[in-house]
């Protein structure tokens, strides 16, 4: 539970993307946005540590940070233009059930009933948090959407299954610069060369860097290494309900009774994924003599 509680600042900040997004930056600039908030952070990091990927890890982080970062932001956004924010965020409530499934093949372990049951049931909740009676759907958006959940959701398994050749924060920026460099000439291409910078922009982008992404994605990463990628996913619903709560305590939008029960509902899934441990849950675990959890 410790790890736990570490890895969930992760997807907690995440969830104020949103709101530093449309306060502080562009509305129009989302690609711009995703390789500010990567390239810049990871190249400093890079720098500090003076370590770069040797062999067979060149070939890796390209393959990591596209995953994670590159394609991952680029079909976001694409999801972003096409969807409502609420179908997209439903969208990537999946990521825990294509989590379980994949990792099945990939790292042998086999999913539980507890934790397919609670998969549905955090999509469920998160679908009630966020969509709205006039939510409209199209077809770009949702293969977007789910792609790019398959893209990151692939990603966490792999940086699991091929664990790490560097301290955290160095695996963190060679992740970041892979798929920063992946993203701006695609940017570049679609946006055209970034604005002159004000001051918000520039707190807004620091934050992004530093606190939403640097910080963040080292905390993710290490999750994923010390967690069951099952567990470290299901912490991913977190970041659409601090999105609503963020807006509700800064924006002044409103809190409907049915969004405060997809909350319970998505709160309880990850408490159930937690807790769903092999050889029981942790109070029966607890129960036990030492000896025969430890053996376990």
């Amino acid at each position: 539970m410790r790890d736990t509680l570490r890895t969930a600042p992760a997807p907690m900040t995440w969830g104020t993307t949103y709101i530093i997004a449309t306060e502080l930056l562009p509305a129009d600039r989302p690609l711009l946005i995703a390789v500010l908030r990567a390239l810049p952070i990871g190249l400093l990091l890079i720098a500090l540590t003076r370590q770069l990927p040797t062999g067979i890890w060149w070939g890796r982080m390209l393959i990591l940070g596209a995953l994670n970062i590159g394609i991952f932001f680029a079909l976001l956004f694409v999801a972003a233009t096409r969807l409502p924010g609420g179908v997209a965020a439903t969208l990537g409530a999946i990521q825990p059930l294509l989590v379980l499934l994949l990792a099945w093949p990939l790292l042998h372990e086999r999913p539980t009933r507890n934790r397919l049951a609670a998969a549905t049931a955090g999509v469920i909740g998160v679908g009630l948090i966020v969509i709205g009676p006039a939510a409209r759907l199209d077809a770009i958006g949702i293969i977007a959407a789910t792609m790019a959940t398959l893209s990151m959701a692939l990603g966490n398994l792999l940086t699991r299954r091929w664990g790490r050749s560097a301290p955290l924060m160095v695996f963190t920026a060679w992740q970041l610069v892979a798929g920063g460099i992946l993203l701006l000439p695609v940017a570049l291409l679609i946006e055209g060369p970034p604005p002159i910078f004000d001051i918000r922009m520039s707190v807004g982008f620091i934050y992004l860097g530093i606190v939403n992404t640097g910080i963040a994605y080292a905390l993710w990463f290490r999750g994923i290494e010390r967690l069951s990628p099952a567990r470290v996913a299901f912490l991913g619903l977190l970041s659409p309900v601090v999105a609503v709560l963020m807006g509700f305590a800064l924006l002044g939008q409103q809190l409907s009774g049915v969004q405060l029960f997809g909350m319970l509902v998505v709160l309880a899934s990850i408490l159930a994924a937690q807790l769903d441990a092999p050889g029981g849950i942790w109070w029966q675990r607890w129960r036990r003599p030492a000896a025969v959890v430890a053996a376990e």
